[in-house]
Order: structure tokens, then sequence, then C-alpha cells
């Protein structure tokens, strides 16, 4: 079934997956709404953020965009054919601020029918990560993966088309390490070397200033530093996000005297990661009481059961809170620890579901998701996976504690960890 334009604008699109400050949504309707995690995007929406919001939104093709402080972005169209993803058909609207573009698989499937416009330039990809500042003046665009191609409006190139232009384009690659700028003359295009654009005691005072969130406007200096300061050298770091963020990894690791009445504890077979485990204890001090549920080759997960070990009836649906939680990415540079930001749990006990997301931050992976759902059994052990992904976990018999085990594949790399959480 081909659905027309106005239905396709009816239809959610996406799904914010993480919001920080105000932030809004105005509808093709003229009504506008506070985001909140959880709120569902559609084509034709706009999301507008003040001085200290920010957006993530996750598509149905599993693209990722990021919305930045005192950025405007319109959702123009958002067609996603999932049987053939080639005849997708993507397009945004960035009128102002600046946003991070993850390709997902309609992108990917039909570059020729994404586009991205800015009030003077339309930017085409060939790659699936960029981010772009936009003005009524100037656009700047820097490309942390594959390629794009930016031009001018004209003739050959109008902002009603889709896909990349050929008239007067420049296109811009991942290891070029320079970022493009182009002026509302449309006639000065010019590549900068992201590594002059400024010294290191610069970037560091650019950051307070942004942290500090007191200015509705920002001198080119400081606009060049918003994009420089996540993307550089593929570094993709936001430090401005991460430093209002919670890290829900504790400071200290966990010892057997600071364990009041867990039912749920997590061993680890070995030394693990040493300085860095910080939820675990050795597996015999884990077990000393409790008995198996999941685990792998480096952790166990021990429960204390009753004689029969299944979860109690009639629990419901229960939302969990984050209590802690450890986490690591995995790449050629070795393994580092990663800050956890927050997350979710909700079990279905009743339909014997569960669905669950944690936000994850490093300097050098930037702002990730893990999401994951599946079937939980009557003894409440509950997992799924996939080709880039698995998850393994457990619930207290009185559904008052969960813990689970995460991995996930990136394009560079991997990530993994532990959490656990209460009942709310």
């Amino acid at each position: 079934m081909i659905l027309s334009n106005s239905e396709h604008e009816l239809v959610p699109v996406g799904e914010v997956s993480l919001v920080l400050g105000k932030a809004y949504l105005l509808s093709s309707d003229d009504s506008r709404q506070l985001i909140k995690q959880g709120t569902q995007i559609k084509a034709t929406d706009r999301i507008l953020t003040g001085v200290n919001g920010h957006v993530h939104i996750r598509f149905i093709d599993h693209a990722l965009v990021s919305v930045r402080p005192n950025s405007q972005l319109e959702i123009v169209r958002y067609q996603y054919n999932a049987q053939k993803p080639e005849q997708s058909t993507i397009k945004f609207y960035l009128l102002e601020g600046v946003t991070r573009s993850v390709s997902g698989a309609g992108a990917k499937a039909a570059r020729e029918r994404f586009r991205l416009n800015t009030p003077i330039a339309a930017i085409g990809v060939r790659g699936t990560d960029f981010v772009v500042r936009a003005t009524s003046q100037t656009t700047r665009a820097l490309v942390n993966q594959g390629a794009i191609v930016v031009a001018p409006y004209s003739d050959d190139c109008t902002a009603a088309a889709f896909g990349p232009c050929a008239s007067n384009a420049v296109e811009l690659t991942d290891n070029s390490l320079q970022f493009i700028e182009m002026d509302g003359s449309g006639t000065s295009t010019r590549l900068i070397p992201a590594s002059l654009e400024r010294e290191p005691g610069a970037m560091r005072q650019e950051v307070q200033l942004a942290l500090n969130s007191a200015a509705d406007t920002a001198d080119d200096t400081t606009i060049a530093a918003d994009v420089y300061l996540d993307n550089v050298a593929s570094q993709r770091a936001d430090e401005r996000v991460a430093a209002t963020l919670p890290d829900f990894t504790p400071g200290s690791a966990l010892s057997v005297q600071a364990l009041t009445n867990p039912q749920l504890v997590w061993g680890r077979w070995a030394d693990g990661l040493g300085e860095m485990e910080k939820i675990t204890l050795s597996n015999n001090e884990a077990k000393d009481g409790r008995k198996l549920t999941v685990g792998n080759t480096d952790y166990v997960l021990y429960r204390t059961e009753g004689a029969w070990p299944q979860v109690d009836s009639g629990l419901g649906l229960v939302s969990f809170s984050l209590n802690s939680a450890q986490a690591f990415y995995n790449s050629s540079n070795g393994i580092v620890a990663m800050q956890v930001n927050g997350g979710s749990l909700d079990i279905d006990f009743e339909q014997s579901l569960f669905s669950t997301e944690l936000n994850l931050n490093h300097i050098d992976t930037g702002l990730i998701d893990f999401v994951a759902n599946g079937s939980i059994s009557d003894r409440g052990y509950f997992n799924s996976r996939s080709p880039s992904q698995r998850i393994a976990g457990s619930v207290s018999q009185d559904g008052s504690e969960a813990g689970y085990f995460f991995q996930q594949q990136l394009e560079s790399g991997s990530i993994q960890g532990l959490t656990l959480w209460d009942n709310r």
C-alpha cells in the first residue's frame, strides 16, 4: 500500500530517545508541546531547542539525529520503505543552529533521495555521519564518516529537490580533517583545516562558554568551535552535553561490606578489568547465599531465591529506575570506561515482555543509545539477541530488582557493560 503525503504526515517516523533542558515540538497544526523522552516524531514536525536544550531522535530506519541548543530542525519528509529501502525519501530543513545526522537504512540505500537543506545550501550524502551549523547567512559542515556534497541554491539546485546537487557543488570527506564553509552570497565556498581553527587553550575556554549557556547568540569563532568540539578527527565528542549528564557508574568499587540486602549481585569469574570494575564482586563473594541466573564467560548475575525459583504472580507492568552500572568501549586502542548517563527498563509480567534503553557516552564514541526488547520467562530471565547486539538479565522474584548484561557492535569497536535496577 502506498500512502499519500498527508497520510505519511500522520504516521510516527521517529521517537525522542534523549532530551536535555527545554525543547519543543511544533506540529503542522500549529500546536506546541514540550518534548519528553518517548515523544513521537512525524513528518512536518519541527524541533525547537532552547539555550540548554538537546534532543536525540531515533528514526524507524535506525537513523539518529541530534539537535543542539538554540536550533530549529524540520522533518520535511520521512518516507521509509522497509521492503524497498532504495525507494525511501528523506528530507530535513535546518532553519538555524546545529544538528548531527547519522544515516539509517533509508539514507544509505537511497542517497539520491536524501537531502538536508539550510537557508542557503543543499546537502546530500555519500556517507553516514556529519554535523551542520546553519544561520541565515552561513552554513558550516564537518564529516565524521563518509562524505557529503554541499552546494548553493540555483536554478540547477533548488530547495524543493532531493539528493545531492551537481552544480557548483563541493564534496567533503571524513579523512580530509577539514570543514566546509559557505556564505550567503553563494559564491564563496571554502575548505578550512579543522586543526587550524583554534588554539588548544581557546577550545577549553569555548567549552566553558557553552556550558554557561547564558548568551542567545555567538560569534563566528564560537560557532565554528561548536562543530569542531563534536567532530574533529572522528572524536565526535560533545563536552557541553557530557558535562550536564549524570553518571550512574559508582566512583569506587562495590565491596562486600557495602552490601545491605541486595537480591541481585554481579560476580566476576576472574579479576575482570581491575580498577574499572565498579559493581562486581569476586565470584565466591557474589554467590554467597544466592543462585546463578544468567551470565557469560566474564560475569554471572546471582539472585536470592526461595524454594521455587519463579517470579511472584500479579506483578503486572513494572517500571525500574537505574541504580548503578558500568560500561566499556573496546577498540583497537584498548578498553576504556564509558559514562552511563541514564536509561529505562519496563517489564510487563502479564505479557511476558521487556523493553530497555541505556544512554552511554565517551569522547571516542559520542552519545550512544542502547535499545533492546524481548521476552521474559516465568523464572524472571530475559534476553534478546541480534547480529549486532545481545542482552541477558534477570529480575528478583518479588519484582523489586533487576539487572542485565549488554553488548553491542559498533562500526569501530564494541561496547558492553552491566546494570542494576530498582523498582520505582
